[in-house]
């Protein structure tokens, strides 16, 4: 029977050779002839949608399109971290408790900024 080390040796294995499949599998299809391979100008352009740009292709966004990502991430950790803790929550005690009240503490007052630098208003 593998112990838990195992499993991830496995999946570490699986996951390599897939990765290297990915990679040597087309030069392989190429080289026989099965996929054709015509490289040209035309196919080398870069396009976007199939039009040309016009323009600056460089463009800023405005950063609070980021702080939006950002606290989008933030949250969206926070509930990876809360669904086994609060699975477990009966086994872990009262230090695990505490623990997960201060991470929530830190971020409600990130959160708070936030709201009141106005981030959460998309324009």
């Amino acid at each position: 029977m593998l112990s838990n080390f195992g499993y991830v040796a496995w999946f570490l294995i699986f996951a390599i050779c897939l990765a290297v499949i990915i990679v040597i599998l087309p030069l392989i299809l190429r080289y026989v002839k099965l996929v054709p391979h015509h490289p040209n100008r035309l196919k080398n352009l870069i396009f976007e949608c199939g039009m040309e740009t016009i323009g600056k292709t460089w463009v800023r966004f405005n950063f609070r399109y980021y702080f939006f990502a950002l606290v989008f991430l933030a949250l969206d950790v926070l509930v990876v971290f809360l669904f086994p803790w609060a699975i477990r929550l009966k086994g872990l005690g009262t230090t695990a408790f505490v623990a997960i009240l201060v991470v929530l503490l830190i971020l409600s007052v990130g959160y708070l900024y936030a709201w009141r630098k106005k981030v959460l208003e998309w324009k």
